[in-house]
């Protein structure tokens, strides 16, 4: 009973640390309020605020620098995203079960893109398309290319979309790296982002569809069986 009183007191001090994280607005790189600070503050012993740091640190949230304290991390989604490139295989299967997540959300965008799709993110879209053609390599191409989807995901203005959607950056990005060292291929994802933006431009929601379909269906002939 006793360990289950301590538990209880632990995930109290967790409780009431998330809540101070949320009222300061404190995000990654920022540092939290020493043990002593957070002891005074919740009325509770250093042992059960340290106990409750260990909870953050092991889920990623938190992380201790020497001379600073508990800082603010993302290790979660870091975590996150190593496991989703670790684990994945890129088969067909993987490509069509990658793509079809993608068709879910990037290809209904276009409501939440049309009301909100602002000049300055058709600019940076249009500058991360451009950068496909000069970049030194492959694997910078299809960086440049993540960039032009993330970009179109972030324009929606759901954060949660955007972070599941940064989770799986490792898996989508291995899947565009598929054929970038061609010079033809890069030509034809350029265009296609091309063809996606003026849709978006006319608020033309059976191009956009149209042209998002196309896209994300083309490198699977690059993908072996």
């Amino acid at each position: 009973m006793q360990f289950s009183n301590r538990a209880s007191a632990v995930d109290d001090v967790v409780r009431q640390i998330r809540g101070l994280i949320r009222e300061r607005g404190l995000g990654v790189g920022d540092v939290l309020p020493s043990e002593v600070e957070l002891a005074a503050m919740f009325d509770s012993s250093r042992n059960t605020v340290r106990e409750a740091f260990r909870t953050l640190k092991a889920y990623g949230v938190a992380e201790s620098r020497q001379k600073v304290g508990a800082v603010l991390t993302d290790q979660h989604q870091n975590a996150m995203r190593d496991l989703f490139s670790f684990a994945m295989e890129i088969s067909v299967d993987a490509f069509r079960d990658i793509q079809g997540y993608r068709r879910l959300t990037e290809m209904n965008l276009f409501d939440l893109l049309a009301d909100r799709l602002a000049d300055q993110a058709l600019a940076e879209m249009e500058a991360a398309n451009a950068a496909i053609l000069t970049a030194e390599d492959a694997e910078r191409a299809s960086e440049f290319d993540f960039e032009f989807h993330r970009l179109l995901v972030d324009a929606a203005g759901n954060r949660t979309l955007s972070e599941t959607y940064g989770m799986l950056k490792p898996v989508i990005q291995r899947l565009m790296l598929a054929g970038k060292s061609q010079r033809l291929t890069l030509e034809a994802v350029v265009a296609e982002h091309g063809d996606i933006l003026q849709a978006l431009r006319d608020r033309d929601r059976i191009a956009f569809v149209y042209h998002m379909d196309r896209h994300l269906s083309a490198g699977l002939e690059f993908i072996s069986e």
